[in-house]
């Protein structure tokens, strides 16, 4: 895939292991980028050389693995291709916003995949895609009562995207009544999910 726009990557939630980010490096190498990285016991930096840019993709460490942070955006088409395969790879999570002309179109990424793409055109949006949910209801009912921390955190995820699809919807109609109550939906799962992450 060739970007000669702008591409850019939030909330990002991949996951990693050593050995997936000596390849990322070894591949950068191979794609002729100049580069350097460090590490501390809090983080792993890959800083990349991208023409007279310097981007820097900081890993956070979680245990013996480490999860990418941060928010990131390319013009580099290479760059793009390798933080995409990085999506699918690890299954990550991600909101990519894709900036051509006068259009947005944002995909959200679960599990590695597209679940919603929107085409945002001036004050016009559509919605050209969007999967039917990954989870039941009863997994999702299941998933509730649990007690257990990794099986929470994928609901959890969902319910995130499907407020923050609301509340786009609701300010887009310009219902501040919705957009505010979605609001207060919206910082309870935030505040539940900073609990379980840490």
């Amino acid at each position: 895939m060739s970007h000669s726009h702008e591409v850019e990557y939030c909330n990002l939630e991949l996951r990693f292991d050593r050995k997936q980010i000596r390849n990322l490096i070894k591949v950068l190498i191979q794609e002729g980028y100049s580069l350097y990285w460090n590490e501390s016991g809090e983080e792993f930096i890959i800083s990349v050389r991208s023409g007279r840019k310097l981007v820097k993709l900081k890993f956070q460490r979680i245990g013996d693995r480490f999860k990418m942070v941060g928010n990131y955006s390319f013009r580099d088409g290479k760059l793009a291709d390798l933080m995409e395969k990085m999506i699918g790879d690890t299954r990550g999570h991600a909101v990519v916003k894709r900036f051509k002309e006068r259009q947005i179109l944002i995909e959200s990424i679960m599990f590695g995949e597209i679940i919603r793409l929107v085409e945002i055109s001036g004050v016009d949006h559509k919605i050209i895609f969007q999967r039917d949910p990954m989870v039941t209801v009863e997994e999702m009912t299941e998933a509730l009562k649990s007690k257990r921390i990794e099986e929470r955190i994928p609901v959890l995820r969902l319910e995130l995207d499907y407020e923050l699809a609301s509340l786009q919807d609701a300010l887009l109609k310009g219902d501040r009544e919705e957009a505010e109550t979605i609001k207060a939906k919206l910082e309870i799962l935030r505040r539940e999910m900073i609990t379980l992450e840490l």
